[in-house]
């Protein structure tokens, strides 16, 4: 099988999308502070099943089940140190299971220190927490997660430079390959510290494959490749959510869903070789963005 850096040096890769938000529209309750890896637990064929769905749509890469897998979190749960390490463990082999035949890669995901408290802090950055606590947090899923068999970790919804050069660091320490997503507004981190900066980091670490963003409003994409380009020759990695806002007063996603073909176009002519979708994308806008690549 072509590894993952040789097919993002031929062109666009397409990445999955919105795995919590699939699993919630055919009716599991994610409401815990576990998110999807509660499913982990409880019902993993459905991980699976999920996986499969954007397999057949299209996508290339499967993003595990482990963003918001941790020690500390799962350890509130009663969850001891041995069974977290086996469901990091089994996030990845829902995806390497669900596979089809052919170029098809799964990348793990490391989601932010913000996840595990499962308090919105991942949109501000806001943590409190020096970088060597962030790399102690961080080491233990990570140095498990590039162990799993996965093709590289998706580092994703990175909000402040801390963290970005806590996991930077953490990542170069494993030597296994992968990619770094922030997520951004208005051209700047969700700390409002530079993208620029957090992109130029990234670039001086050699495991790293392909910088960008991730659950952002696609609008904030443009400006996020603008930054990467300022600063490094890495390939992209883009995969926004759908363009709807949470109105977290009444529960529910407001405005329209899905980002234009055009938008995606513009991103794959400006260098993105890894595209796919975050929260509220589901296979049917995957398949869209596989038919343009």
């Amino acid at each position: 099988m072509t590894s993952l850096v040789d097919a993002l040096a031929q062109g666009p890769v397409v990445l999955d999308g919105g795995l919590g938000t699939l699993l919630e529209s055919e009716g599991h309750d994610l409401s815990s502070d576990l998110w999807s890896a509660r499913l982990l637990v409880e019902n993993p064929d459905a991980i699976r099943r999920a996986h499969e769905q954007f397999f057949a749509a299209g996508a290339q890469v499967a993003i595990s089940s482990s963003y918001q897998v941790s020690f500390e979190g799962l350890a509130r749960r009663g969850i001891g140190g041995a069974d977290a390490e086996r469901l990091l463990r089994l996030s990845v082999q829902l995806a390497l299971d669900a596979r089809p035949d052919g170029d098809r890669w799964v990348a793990a995901s490391v989601g932010p220190y913000g996840a595990m408290r499962a308090d919105g802090s991942e949109y501000r950055g806001d943590y409190g927490l020096t970088v060597d606590e962030l790399r102690a947090w961080h080491r233990p899923r990570m140095r498990v997660l590039a162990d799993s068999g996965a093709d590289a970790l998706a580092i994703e919804t990175i909000p402040c430079l801390t963290e970005v050069e806590a996991v930077l660091a953490e990542l170069h320490d494993t030597r296994h390959p992968g990619w770094l997503a922030v997520t951004a507004a208005r051209g700047v981190l969700r700390s409002g510290e530079s993208l620029a900066e957090a992109y130029a980091r990234a670039d001086a670490v050699d495991e790293i494959v392909a910088v960008g963003i991730n659950c952002a409003d696609p609008d904030d994409v443009a400006a996020a490749i603008d930054a990467a380009r300022s600063v490094t020759a890495k390939p992209l990695v883009v995969y926004p959510n759908s363009g709807e806002r949470w109105d977290a007063k009444n529960r529910a996603w407001l405005g329209d869903p899905g980002f234009s073909d055009a938008l995606v176009h513009d991103w794959m002519a400006a260098g993105a070789r890894l595209v796919g979708g975050c929260c509220r994308v589901g296979p049917e806008q995957i398949r869209r963005i596989a038919a343009l690549t």
